[in-house]
């Protein structure tokens, strides 16, 4: 799941230090996409920390959301029929019609999250912003990060810019999936390519708005 749905079931949560630990897994990758991070397997080093304890809690509980996602029906269901949708767009280029269905499942389901009402995108960077302290630097310098300016400089950039109150709008869906796999090719999709993405996404929000809930509602009897 992407960064609002993993708030999601965090929405409510006044400990900030969670808040960002559930996140924390993706922003490691986002910072640097070589960093392997495994906290959950030295949990003795976060412990003598509250605020550090807390970080692994949301560490481990976005694990275990990831998990159930990636095993649940919903997500085999679904990334299959949208793999179908978008391959007439991707019969040409690097990247896999797969690999851009699961993402892009993980996008729309933020987006609707966002169009719906359902996670406040300002609350969840303020709560980002006072999380960024200490006690988070020296989590992240215990977990082994190798480069511990690197990442702050990511996740400066990432509170400041609020990139997130894009995904409001569905045509940025596709921009940000385009900008997603920059990461890992060049020129990955030419600008008809983004135009066929977009209405595929467009079909596929409509198809799954009314039902795109149960999946939250599995998850969150499972944890």
């Amino acid at each position: 799941m992407n960064f609002l749905s993993h708030y999601y079931f965090e929405k409510k949560e006044p400990d900030n230090h969670l808040v960002i630990g559930i996140v924390l897994p993706d922003f490691i990758k986002n910072a640097h996409k070589d960093w392997n991070l495994n906290p959950q397997k030295e949990e003795h080093l976060f412990m003598k920390d509250p605020n550090e304890a807390s970080i692994l809690r949301g560490w481990k509980r976005h694990l275990e959301v990831d998990r159930l996602f990636h095993c649940s029906d919903f997500f085999i269901t679904q990334t299959a029929i949208l793999k179908q949708m978008i391959m007439p767009a991707m019969h040409s280029g690097p990247v896999k019609p797969f690999f851009l269905a699961h993402i892009g499942l993980e996008l729309i389901l933020d987006h609707l999250l966002t169009t719906n009402g359902l996670v406040n995108i300002n609350k969840f960077y303020d709560q980002l912003q006072q999380a960024n302290s200490a006690s988070l630097h020296s989590f992240l310098q215990k977990a082994g990060i190798l480069d511990l300016q690197l990442f702050l400089n990511f996740l400066t950039g990432f509170i400041s810019s609020r990139y997130l109150l894009s995904y409001q709008k569905i045509e940025n869906i596709a921009y940000a999936l385009n900008r997603i796999c920059m990461r890992l090719w060049n020129d990955p999709f030419t600008a008809q390519q983004v135009e066929q993405l977009t209405a595929c996404l467009i079909e596929f929000r409509d198809s799954i708005e009314h039902d795109f809930l149960s999946i939250f509602r599995e998850i969150e009897v499972k944890l």
